[in-house]
């Protein structure tokens, strides 16, 4: 985001984010987790708890600073540049702290909201089963009332932060309607096994499992919301669930641009630099093109969310973002393989480690094609429901008014 266009305080946020990720966190902590030694990087969260960089947007009683979206994604793109792992466990809080905050109790919120923030415990999200993630309802989890609380049984899989997780937030089926769907707080436990089970080609290291429930037993008052009610704590949590991946594929993309950019500068053949040609120059051109594209578009979706917009055009908003962020930062990841050509393919830079992670980028927290049909979805709805102000330029055509040349059946 350009400096100009920021506030002071802006402006000091992002660099803050921008510090944290310079100086707090290792190059060997990288390495590590790409070669899965590391599988779930707890003191990294610690330390952003102790810069207080977790949860932003969440009220300072519960140990966020009260902000909102247009200062987050400043933030999530400065950590971006670490790659997918850490920008993933980094959104975690914000992802399941946006159920706590919206639809939470005070209870839970001093018991789970709280201490998540203060990096005293840990969190992951489990939504994903092994028949799909993008089915909602089709979930087969399920959560049965038993006195004074609920019996769970089930399994969830792709769960980023499994491995390390004190509690996770869980949808479970409690009825037989379509939608009868809730959400649970539920706190590790000898019924909650983890497994840690997947050979990732990338977003290594940040404990990516399956979890099982056998008979785990979740006391009523870690109900969030109402019974059957997780639909509506879905579509909330859609909006950090996409919002973060955008803001974190902003990151990715300009560490790899920058690192093309620099070696064009520094790379000679034929016996001039490599940004001379224009097979290179116009990959950096576009990249750079790509990239700003993308920003100004989530950026604006960020002050869209904080305005308080419809939810149908925030809906599509946040789609777009999620679908435009990701495929960019793929294409750019791409376009500076090719221009750094075969050492780019090698560990002696960061490209391919990132490459491997853009690519989860735009399968999870809903595919591209899922963002296509929402994306189309609401802006029908918009289109068709509303009164029209603009001129109507279908009329301006020669023939627009002749009568039976308009056939639409």
């Amino acid at each position: 985001m350009l400096d100009i266009l920021l506030t002071d305080e802006q402006r000091a946020l992002r660099d803050e984010a921008r510090a944290f990720a310079r100086v707090e966190v290792p190059r060997q902590l990288l390495l590590d987790m790409d070669a899965d030694k590391v599988r779930y990087p707890r003191e990294y969260l610690q330390k952003l708890s102790a810069k207080r960089l977790l949860g932003l947007r969440f009220p300072r009683e519960f140990g966020g600073r009260g902000l909102n979206w247009q200062f987050e994604v400043l933030a999530l793109e400065e950590i971006g540049v670490l790659g997918a792992s850490l920008a993933c466990l980094y959104s975690l809080p914000t992802i399941v702290g946006e159920a706590l905050h919206v639809f939470g109790t005070r209870a839970q919120k001093d018991k789970y909201l709280r201490p998540m923030l203060e990096g005293k415990l840990t969190v992951a999200e489990a939504l994903t089963e092994p028949r799909g993630g993008s089915d909602f309802f089709g979930a087969t989890t399920r959560a049965t009332r038993d006195g004074d609380g609920y019996v769970l049984n089930g399994q969830k899989r792709f769960i980023v932060g499994a491995e390390g997780a004190d509690y996770f937030l869980v949808y479970a089926r409690t009825g037989d309607a379509p939608r009868a769907i809730s959400a649970f707080i539920v706190e590790r436990s000898p019924e909650v096994v983890v497994q840690h089970v997947y050979g990732l080609l990338g977003t290594r290291g940040g404990g990516t499992g399956r979890v099982y429930f056998r008979d785990a037993r979740v006391p009523v008052e870690n109900l969030v919301g109402r019974e059957n009610g997780a639909y509506e704590i879905f579509n909330q949590m859609m909006i950090p669930e996409r919002m973060t991946s955008a803001a974190g594929a902003l990151g990715l993309a300009r560490a790899c641009l920058e690192i093309a950019a620099r070696y064009a500068d520094r790379r000679r053949a034929f016996g001039q630099k490599i940004r001379e040609f224009e097979g290179v120059s116009f990959q950096i051109a576009e990249s750079v093109t790509r990239l700003d594209a993308a920003r100004a578009l989530v950026h604006d979706t960020a002050r869209v969310i904080d305005a308080g917009d419809d939810p149908g055009r925030v809906r599509r908003l946040v789609s777009e973002s999620k679908k435009f962020a990701t495929t960019m930062a793929w294409d750019v990841v791409n376009a500076a393989m090719q221009v750094l050509g075969g050492i780019g393919y090698t560990n002696v830079y960061p490209i391919e480690r990132l490459l491997r992670d853009a690519r989860l980028m735009i399968i999870w927290t809903g595919t591209t094609e899922i963002m296509n049909l929402v994306i189309q979805h609401e802006y029908y709805k918009e289109l068709l429901g509303a009164q029209p102000e603009a001129r109507n330029v279908e009329m301006d055509a020669a023939s627009a008014d002749v009568e039976g040349e308009k056939v639409y059946e």
